[in-house]
C-alpha cells in the first residue's frame, strides 16, 4: 500500500532519506518531552523518530495516510491522532511539554506557527520544513525586506535558526518552490515586559503600512495623540522585538493617561 499525495492537503512527500534523518537529528531538547509529528504521510520522518527515545505521537488528517500508518507502524498503536492539528487543543490532548516536528503542508505552515504562539508555555521546540520564503521570514533580522509580523512575534519568544534549504526534486510531487528547515527553541524568559495584547496590536498596526514611518502607520491606534520619540521616525521593519516592547510601553502609558 502506498499513499497518493493530495494537492488539496498541500502534500509533498519527502523522498530523500538523508534529509529526513538530518531533520530529525535537528531536535535538540526532546528526550524528556512528548514529540508530535505533524503530517507524517508515509513515515519518512517517522522511521527516524521511532529510533529515538521519544514519546512519539503523530497527527494526520489524511485518512489514506492514517490507514497506511496503522498498517505499517505497530509501534504507534494508540498514538496516531486522526485530526486537523490546527483544531487540536494541545493542552487537553497532551500533558507536559511537547516538541513539534514535521514536513509541514505548505498551505497551513504559517498557521502552525501561530498555533505554536498560542501554546508557548508547553512548546519548547519546533523543527519544521516550510516554504523557503516562510522559513526565511521567520528567521530574518530587522532591516530585511521579508522581516514582518511573524518574524517579530516568533522572535519575541523563540530563538530561531534557519538550518538548510531543500530543493523541489527531493519531493513527490516536486513543489514549484524551494523549501527551508528551521528550528525554534523557546527562550528561558518568555514574559514580555509589556502588555502582550497591546504588543501584538502595535506590531500588526505598524506592519499594516510597512513602507510608512511608525508615526504614520500608528495613527489609527493613536488618533490625535502624539509621541515625541525618535522611534516614531523609523519604519516597522527597522525594529527588533525589544524595541517593539519599548514602543508598546510608551503607547500604553499614553493611552491610559488619555482614557
Amino acid at each position: 500500500m502506498s499513499v497518493r499525495p493530495k494537492k488539496h492537503l498541500g502534500q509533498h512527500f519527502l523522498k530523500n532519506i538523508k534529509i529526513a534523518e538530518k531533520i530529525v537529528d535537528s531536535l535538540i531538547i526532546s528526550n524528556e518531552n512528548t514529540v508530535i509529528e505533524i503530517g507524517p504521510g508515509m513515515g519518512v520522518l517517522t522511521d527516524f523518530l521511532l529510533e529515538k527515545d521519544f514519546d512519539l505521537h503523530v497527527v494526520e488528517l489524511d485518512r489514506e495516510s492514517v490507514a497506511y500508518l496503522k498498517e505499517n507502524y505497530p509501534d504507534l498503536k494508540g498514538k496516531i491522532i486522526e485530526a486537523d492539528f490546527l483544531k487540536l487543543d494541545l493542552k487537553e490532548q497532551f500533558k507536559g511539554q511537547v516538541s513539534i516536528i514535521g514536513n509541514f503542508p505548505y498551505n497551513i505552515s504559517s498557521q502552525i506557527l501561530f498555533k505554536v504562539l498560542e501554546n508557548i508555555d508547553i512548546v519548547p521546540e519546533l523543527v519544521g520544513m516550510f516554504q523557503k520564503e516562510v522559513g526565511a521570514r521567520v528567521a530574518s533580522k530587522p532591516g530585511n525586506r521579508v522581516y514582518g509580523i511573524l518574524s517579530v512575534l516568533i522572535q519575541a519568544y523563540y530563538d530561531v535558526e534557519y538550518l538548510f534549504t531543500v530543493g523541489p526534486e527531493e519531493f513527490n510531487p516536486p513543489p514549484k518552490i524551494q523549501s527551508g528547515v528551521i528550528r525554534l527553541v523557546r527562550k528561558e524568559n518568555t514574559t514580555l515586559n509589556c502588555d502582550s495584547k497591546l504588543f501584538k496590536t502595535v506590531i500588526k498596526a505598524g506592519f499594516n503600512q510597512r513602507r510608512k514611518t511608525l508615526r504614520n502607520s500608528l495613527k489609527g491606534l493613536l488618533g490625535d495623540l502624539k509621541i515625541e520619540d525618535d522611534i516614531m521616525s523609523k519604519r516597522p521593519e527597522q525594529l527588533g522585538f525589544e524595541e517593539f516592547v519599548e514602543l508598546t510601553n510608551i503607547i500604553d502609558v499614553l493611552l491610559k493617561a488619555n482614557s
